[in-house]
């Protein structure tokens, strides 16, 4: 007997950002399956889907936002969940990557925790994974498996066309290991002059980092800083006040992660930048907010990918081929 398999989509979400998850949902045309997840009194989390996942093509979507740990324990406790229930294929959507930075070894004895992560998740029963704006491309490689990385760099581009795409404008990394992204920037803007920020950093002391010197012309123009990810913002920061020092017109920053570690709100507010312009990848508290911050959803770039995949079509077509 021969019976034509039926696809079911269904789409999960942890308790990091259910916010974001429903916007997916939303614009895909379906709902969250109902879920009870709680902690025990000394930490363990425990979670059931309330309806059948059986045969189901499963999407689980958790963004690894602070505490850091609990979301990805939780993430991955929800996999395992799904894989004993019978899903027929489990998609990890991580619109945050934990443990990204952690992606090589600097010196001896240190772990390479991304390649950790990864390994934890396919353990867990995850078939694919889609990740949008890795620190690196080459986490990519470290999970053994389909891996779609969606990059923000459309959303937040089209948004700085649209608002200063009259200015005489310039696109700055905030070091140089970041000039590949910045010279797709620029192509994206029409080809806008590129420069960077020369900047050292003591492997001794994470989220510290000198702004030595500006690389490039920037005087007289509106400086578009590009980086992955704001954590507490030193870095970003610094970079502003240095182009502003150097001569810039004004300073936008735009990142896809707005992790907003303490004091990164306070540096942000502070600093030079006119606007800071960051997507929706992780949940942005009330405290963390400020004026000239923009929050750009990454929802749609999401629900495309996870339509795609479904459909069996062409992820990279969301990006015109380059992904």
């Amino acid at each position: 007997m021969r019976k034509k398999p039926k696809k079911q989509l269904m789409i999960f979400s942890g308790r990091s950002h259910p916010g974001l998850a429903q916007e997916v949902a939303a614009l895909i045309g379906t709902e969250l399956v109902p879920t009870s997840a709680y902690n025990f009194a000394n930490g363990e989390i425990y979670v059931r889907y309330e309806e059948s996942v059986r045969g189901s093509d499963a999407f689980v979507i958790q963004s690894h936002s602070a505490p850091l740990n609990d979301a990805i324990m939780e993430h991955l406790i929800m996999i395992d969940a799904l894989k004993r229930a019978s899903a027929k294929r489990i998609t990890v959507v991580m619109p945050f990557y934990g443990y990204a930075r952690q992606d090589k070894k600097h010196r001896g004895r240190e772990p390479i925790s991304a390649r950790l992560m990864a390994d934890l998740f396919r353990a867990a029963g995850a078939d694919r994974l889609i990740a949008v704006d890795l620190h690196t491309d080459q986490v990519q490689g470290f999970f053994d498996g389909p891996v779609d990385h969606l990059m923000a760099q459309p959303v937040l581009s089209d948004y700085v066309s649209a608002k200063y795409g009259h200015e005489d404008l310039a696109v700055v990394s905030p070091d140089a290991g970041r000039i590949k992204v910045a010279e797709q920037w620029s192509k994206r803007l029409g080809g806008v002059p590129l420069a960077f920020i020369h900047k050292t950093r003591d492997i001794n002391q994470p989220n510290q980092a000198v702004a030595n010197r500006v690389v490039g012309e920037v005087r007289g123009r509106v400086c578009v800083l590009v980086d992955d990810m704001i954590d507490t913002g030193g870095t970003i920061t610094k970079a502003a006040d240095a182009l502003k020092a150097d001569g810039a017109k004004d300073v936008i920053i735009a990142a896809t992660h707005a992790i907003l570690s303490p004091p990164a709100a306070e540096r942000l507010r502070d600093c030079a930048a006119r606007e800071v312009i960051v997507t929706n990848t992780l949940p942005i508290s009330p405290e963390n907010e400020f004026e000239g911050l923009t929050v750009l959803s990454i929802a749609p770039l999401i629900s495309a990918a996870i339509k795609e995949v479904f459909e069996d079509g062409s992820v990279t077509s969301l990006f015109g081929g380059r992904a």
